[in-house]
This record gives C-alpha cells, structure tokens and sequence, in this order.
C-alpha cells in the first residue's frame, strides 16, 4: 500500500471568513495559517497548495497581551546606513491594522516559493465588510 499524494488538478479550495474581535493575534494567526497551508485536510500533502482562502474581517479589533501594543515593535530598514525605523503595534494599527495580521501568518507559513503562494490566499479587512460575497464564504469559529 503507497502513499497517497495529492495532485494540483485534484484539489478544491473553499472560502471561509474569520472574524478577528477580540482574539489574540498569535493563536489567530497560528490557525489561519493551518487553513491556509491546508493542513486541516486528511489528504495533506506538503509539496503541494492544498489549501483554503480565508478572509479576515475586523482586524483593528485583534488583541494583544500584556503590554505588547507600546512594547512590541516592527523594525523595516532601508538599506542606507542608519536607515532603521521602528513604529509601535500601537502605531501601526491605527496607521495599517491589516498588516499585523498579514505579518503574523506570513512568518508561520513555509518561507519558499510555495509560501508565497499560499500567502496570496489570505484577504485581510479592517472593518466588518469584505468584497468576497460571490464566493459564498463559510464562517469558520477559531
């Protein structure tokens, strides 16, 4: 008895929406990235996107623990000498929320062609409506 192993024309994708109110951005992220990367699925294959398109919906409301909002920071260079910056969590939600979930599901997916890929299935919102009704999304309670 082999192995079975998916094939990219035998895959089905489904849509699903998350709300992010009030969930903590790590175990939100960690879980988006398993639907994403398909591993949900009993016929997961590691080489192959075998998975789903999430759709996250009010992603300014997403928390974080302790005093992470004024602690934790994103730090982008521009690769000129002393071209650092950092901006706060707090800073950076009221200037582009979207971002840190996005930032939290791409680091937890492969770092790889196939990543990059599977990233593209990711549609984040930061308020409650998203332009995604024709693909008749299924709620999905993580």
């Amino acid at each position: 008895m082999s192995t079975y192993m998916a094939k990219n024309e035998n895959v089905e994708c489904n849509w699903y929406v998350v709300d992010a109110a009030d969930k903590t951005l790590g175990r939100l992220a960690s879980e988006i990235a398993q639907y994403i990367r398909g591993k949900h699925k009993p016929t997961f294959t590691p080489h192959v996107d075998m998975g789903d398109y999430v759709v996250v919906v009010n992603a300014e409301k997403v928390k974080l623990t302790g005093k992470k909002w004024d602690d934790k920071k994103h730090y982008s260079h521009t690769n000129y000498p002393g071209g650092i910056n950092e901006i706060t969590y707090k800073e950076l939600r009221d200037k582009n929320p979207e971002f840190i979930i996005e930032k939290a599901v791409k680091g937890m997916l492969p770092h790889n062609k196939l990543g990059r890929k599977m990233f593209k299935k990711l549609k984040v919102y930061s308020g409650p409506n998203h332009p995604h009704q024709a693909q008749q999304p299924e709620k999905l309670e993580l």
